[in-house]
């Protein structure tokens, strides 16, 4: 994900804006895996393979993010490892 897409997102439940960003890893001015917050709401949304994946909750895959979160639990803010939604560790 190109960073500057930051710009124009806003959160898809609540339509937030701006969100922050959480980058573990990049090459120049792209996110190639990192996560979305929203603050307000404190939902998450990984970015993987470059592709933020932004959907509302009855369409994620728990157990896909579940696995992203173990795998990056040392790489993200405690905000969302242990207190965003719709889950958390």
């Amino acid at each position: 994900m190109n960073k500057t897409m930051m710009e124009i997102l806003a959160c898809p439940i609540d339509k937030n804006h701006p969100l922050e960003l959480f980058e573990i890893n990049q090459k120049e001015n792209v996110v190639i895996e990192g996560a979305i917050f929203c603050p307000k709401c404190t939902r998450f949304y990984p970015i993987m393979e470059e592709i933020p994946i932004m959907l509302p909750d009855d369409l994620r895959d728990k157990k896909h993010e579940m696995e992203f979160l173990n795998k990056n639990k040392d790489n993200l803010p405690e905000k969302i490892i242990t207190k965003a939604n719709p889950w958390h560790l």
